[in-house]
């Protein structure tokens, strides 16, 4: 079976990961060093700025 392809960017994982100060962690030892308490808190930062930009598009 085929992998999934990714839903998010490198890049806004990496910004994900500095807004929430474990940046240095991902650079350091990659994304298998961050506890997964943070991926969670990766994940829920995600859903929020996704569920913000469908409640923009609904608006316009």
């Amino acid at each position: 079976m085929a992998r999934r392809r990714g839903l998010m960017s490198e890049e806004l994982k990496y910004e994900l990961a500095k807004e929430l100060g474990v940046d240095h962690i991902v650079r350091t030892e990659g994304w298998g060093g961050v506890s997964s308490r943070n991926c969670g808190n990766l994940v829920k930062l995600a859903i929020e700025r996704a569920e913000r930009s469908l409640l923009e598009r609904e608006k316009v």
